[in-house]
């Protein structure tokens, strides 16, 4: 009882952050800038739409064929229509309450399948630390690929924290990297006095998770085809925010660079709010001020891209919860019929 209160108030807290970020964008915009923000919307090719829809479709059957190698080792073939269908349904769970999703698809999949749900839900946290690491692998060549504007405007912070604090550059820098040392320092003493402490023996199972996924991943037959279904559902995120910049008159000028970046940060607004409710536009608004867009353009361009995918994972996810009890009644009249 306690630890579902607990669970239920901390969704309200990040559910509450979202719609507070989102009044807080619209109502601090000045009249100038409403103007600007609705003149992005009348200056958008919104043909471009479709085959952001289209690529968007794509990457979720690319999870769902994914998620479906996973299980082949465990002797599991389920029909590739119901893991598409659990996966939307998950994604459409996700979009209210956090990480309900995750149990969700793998409870449903399991009931229409007949499969065990306790090595479902096992073949997800693998999916997961595998997402996360390909995460910080493409953190890493977002700013590889951009060295010197990341670096520009990393200067740039350091500057204003300096005229702000009334100490030099160099003296903000040796703080902060004093600040990360100690951190470093106490979270590994930390970690070696009290081994049994729940955070910490949580972290440490995430990290022998993120091993143990590796391991699992070593060892399919499917290996090369997983990777290759990795890759491809990365490059339609990335496709999809690109071909969004050339819909948007204002952004329309932006590249490939300026897209790994926005995914980065509209990644992690996902995870900040549930669906990324309010953090999705502001975090792409903060990414394009790099490339010199204003405040209003890009925000309406992250209520665009938020937008889209929002309605494409209610639309798709609300239909297949409807009809995946009807793409299963033969196999559940057959069940029914020989049950003694």
């Amino acid at each position: 009882m306690y630890k579902r209160l607990i669970s239920i108030l901390k969704y309200l807290v990040f559910l509450g952050a979202g719609i507070f970020l989102v009044y807080w964008q619209l109502k601090d915009m000045t009249a100038v800038e409403k103007s600007e923000f609705t003149n992005a919307f009348n200056h958008t090719n919104y043909w471009l739409i479709i085959p952001i829809v289209v690529m968007s479709l794509l990457s979720h059957l690319s999870r769902a064929i994914r998620w479906k190698y996973l299980m082949e080792p465990l002797g599991y073939t389920p029909k590739l229509k119901n893991i598409f269908s659990v996966v939307m349904v998950g994604y459409l769970a996700n979009s209210a309450v956090p990480r309900l999703g995750e149990i969700l698809k793998c409870s449903f999949l399991a009931r229409y399948e007949k499969l065990n749900v306790g090595k479902l839900v096992g073949t997800i946290i693998i999916e997961r630390t595998f997402d996360f690491i390909c995460f910080i692998i493409f953190i890493g060549l977002t700013i590889l690929i951009q060295i010197n504007l990341v670096g520009n405007y990393v200067k740039e912070k350091f500057i204003k924290l300096g005229s702000t604090s009334g100490f030099p550059i160099w003296a903000n820098f040796l703080i902060i990297i004093s600040i990360l040392a100690v951190i470093i320092i106490v979270t590994k003493l930390l970690f070696k006095k009290y081994p049994q402490n729940k955070i910490i023996s949580k972290i440490n199972i995430f990290f022998k998770g993120i091993a143990e996924g590796f391991k699992t991943i070593k060892n399919l037959q499917t290996k090369k085809l997983f990777l290759l279904y990795t890759f491809f559902i990365w490059a339609l995120y990335l496709l999809q925010v690109y071909i969004g910049f050339q819909a948007m008159e204002g952004t329309a000028h932006l590249g490939i660079k300026a897209a790994c970046s926005v995914l980065t940060l509209a990644t992690l607004a996902m995870i900040a709010t549930p669906g990324g409710i309010g953090s999705f536009p502001l975090f792409v608004m903060e990414t394009l001020t790099i490339y010199s867009i204003a405040s209003p353009v890009g925000k309406a361009f992250g209520w665009l891209i938020w937008g889209v995918s929002t309605g494409i994972i209610i639309i798709v996810g609300v239909t297949c919860l409807l009809i995946i009890p009807y793409i299963n009644r033969k196999k559940n009249e057959s069940s029914q019929q020989y049950t003694p």
